[in-house]
């Protein structure tokens, strides 16, 4: 029999799971025994069954929810492979697809594993937050566009646009999560990022959403290694009121993704987000930055460069020679040309 009083209670990722310390030595000495399926491969084509593991169920109820759809053949088999697996706590809450008739072990790793989260959010970095809601409106959780439910999401102190808070991530929710409560996990996520980080300017210039700006611009703008250097040029072209003329602004109001070249005309389009037209930080972030690129726009590089460009993938390089620039903009449309960046 279990001891009750050796559960101890793990919380991770917002779902709870109960870890029970089974003593060996106890189950050897009274002969205590459960079933369990043995340990096998599992076949490509075997039939599966959708479990969904609701927010916040303990161990006791996903044992029986396994139990229950046969999956695993007894709940002391998942509760043994939990205790020796200490990942056990990041179960993830949303409906996976699992196996019939496995081991606890192999229940414990089906769970484990995200892709077979069949409802899966994946946000990367810089996403805008239009993909964000056409991936949920691609999940069976929700039908409707949140675009609506947005508006009811409590913001972060300081912020006051949506874009630029749903933080880069893995999620997943259990049936009967509302789009309200899933985008508010997202930005209770990023509220979460910036908790590690001080998260303020330096210089005292730039407040909290104008600095969520400043890194969705460093993120969109180059690879990370890159990000400290590009957020300096962004600072130095504010201090002396030089526009910022960065592409990935004009390619956020077009709404293209992937576009390396920009034509002129785009350049020349009407919008508070076109840095070509306009002086000073975008009205609003311009997709979601990661926590390099938010570490990356409170911690500039030191430097005096005011023009950066991209030649070759993974070669960005940084000056404050206009000319120097130009002809690094020549080898750039050279490389273009020769399908350097596809």
């Amino acid at each position: 029999m279990l001891n009750r009083e050796s559960l101890k209670r793990l919380s991770i990722s917002g779902i709870v799971i109960l870890v029970f310390t089974l003593g060996l030595r106890e189950i050897n000495q009274t002969g205590a025994s459960y079933a369990n399926f043995p340990d096998r491969v599992i076949a490509e084509n075997e039939k599966s069954v959708s479990i969904s593991i609701p927010t916040g169920a303990t161990g006791a109820e996903i044992a029986a929810l396994l139990k229950a759809a046969g999956v695993v053949a007894s709940a002391e088999s998942f509760f043994r492979a939990a205790v020796a697996n200490p990942k056990a706590g990041s179960i993830a809450p949303g409906t996976h697809s699992l196996s019939l008739k496995i081991s606890g072990n192999t229940a414990l790793d089906q769970l484990l594993d995200p892709k077979r989260i069949t409802d899966l959010i994946k946000i990367v970095e810089g996403a805008w937050n239009s993909e964000v809601f056409a991936q949920m409106v691609a999940t069976k959780n929700w039908s409707t566009n949140p675009a609506q439910s947005a508006k009811q999401v409590v913001l972060p102190k300081g912020i006051t646009a949506l874009e630029g808070v749903l933080f880069p991530a893995q999620y997943s929710f259990a049936e009967g999560t509302s789009q309200v409560e899933a985008l508010q996990g997202m930005v209770n996520r990023f509220n979460e990022a910036i908790s590690t980080l001080d998260f303020v300017d330096p210089a005292g210039k730039l407040n909290t959403q104008q600095l969520v700006t400043l890194a969705s611009l460093v993120q969109a703008e180059g690879d990370t290694k890159d990000f400290a250097n590009i957020s300096r040029v962004i600072r130095n072209r504010l201090a002396i009121g030089m526009q910022l003329q960065l592409d990935s602004t004009v390619h956020y109001l077009k709404n293209t993704r992937g576009e390396i070249y920009l034509s002129n005309k785009s350049t020349k389009l009407k919008s508070p987000y076109n840095t070509y037209q306009n002086y000073g930080l975008p009205p609003a972030p311009i997709g979601n930055p990661g926590l390099a690129a938010l570490r990356a726009a409170i911690s500039p590089a030191e430097g005096d460069w005011l023009f950066f460009i991209t030649v070759a993938p993974g070669d960005t390089r940084f000056t404050k020679s206009f000319s120097e620039f130009n002809s690094w903009k020549s080898l750039y449309q050279k490389n273009r040309k020769a399908g350097a960046f596809e």
